[in-house]
């Protein structure tokens, strides 16, 4: 186990990414809170992990639709490939301006015992931002939350199908009081019309709970969405454990923001849930 008890992450990307003052910070995730739709208990929501002012939008609209518990998992792709192959960071805390996220370590006890191909490991969370980015949005909106934060750094069906089941046995073993964060952009890099068409086909089969698809769909019109991979495993999770609803919360591109659509990073926020009986 390479995460010793009371070990801290310090923030990585504070002052880039989002402010690095307090005030700033809460006042900038306060305002990208817009609820736009009605709130419902969720089982997983996806994200976007660009910079705030970028991607804040979508990321608040989500939250802000989204009633969440107190115990998630952050599901984030590896983009520096550092540290084991599904890393989870299993004590602790992370610090952000805001102050400090404890982790569930009961939490990620009970996923490490559920998915023997989890490790605990650090390394791929030091200079990974996917999950950080994600905390403020989680300090504002639910305060007392614990974390277990999974940097996710293999693409295979079969382990992506495997750690699905692990996460829905774990979140079982805590009664089912805990959700999944999915922490993803969409396409990368190509014009915003072309980045729209590849998003579709991706949201087209995320919205119908479908991973299987979701992986074959992005493999094979070669959709840069950086999360596919955290995303299908939570959507294995997500079947197992009873959801039979997901919507499109909004959908943004970052040439929304320069004014220049020729190459642009696609965003979008997605809920997912279990309609009361």
């Amino acid at each position: 186990m390479d995460v010793s008890e009371g070990s801290l992450r310090t923030p990585a990307v504070a002052g880039t990414f989002y402010p690095a003052h307090p005030a700033q910070l809460r006042t900038a995730v306060e305002r990208f809170l817009v609820r736009e739709r009605e709130p419902v208990p969720v089982l997983a929501l996806v994200a976007p992990h660009a910079g705030y002012v970028y991607s804040g939008s979508t990321a608040g609209k989500t939250y802000a639709c989204s009633l969440l518990p107190d115990r998630l998992v952050v599901l984030c792709p590896n983009h520096t490939g550092s540290g084991e192959p599904l890393s989870v960071y299993a004590r602790g805390s992370w610090r952000t301006p805001l102050g400090d996220v404890p982790v569930d370590e009961a939490l990620a006890e009970a996923l490490l015992a559920a998915c023997p191909s989890c490790e605990a490991d650090e390394h791929a969370h030091r200079r990974e931002h996917a999950v950080e980015v994600q905390l403020p949005f989680l300090q504002v909106v639910a305060p007392s939350a614990r974390v277990v934060p999974v940097a996710v750094g293999v693409h295979g069906l079969p382990a992506l199908e495997a750690l699905g089941r692990g996460l829905a046995a774990a979140v079982e073993t805590m009664g089912g009081g805990a959700a999944l964060v999915v922490s993803s952009d969409m396409n990368h890099f190509e014009p915003a019309a072309v980045n729209r068409r590849k998003d579709d086909l991706a949201l087209d089969r995320l919205l119908a709970l479908d991973p299987a698809g979701l992986h074959r769909v992005v493999l094979a019109e070669s959709v840069s969405m950086c999360g596919f991979a955290p995303a299908v495993a939570a959507l294995v999770a997500c079947r197992l454990l009873g959801a039979d609803r997901a919507d499109l919360v909004d959908y943004t591109h970052s040439g929304m923001v320069t004014g220049d659509s020729s190459e642009v990073v696609s965003y979008a926020g997605v809920r997912i849930w279990r309609e009361a009986a």
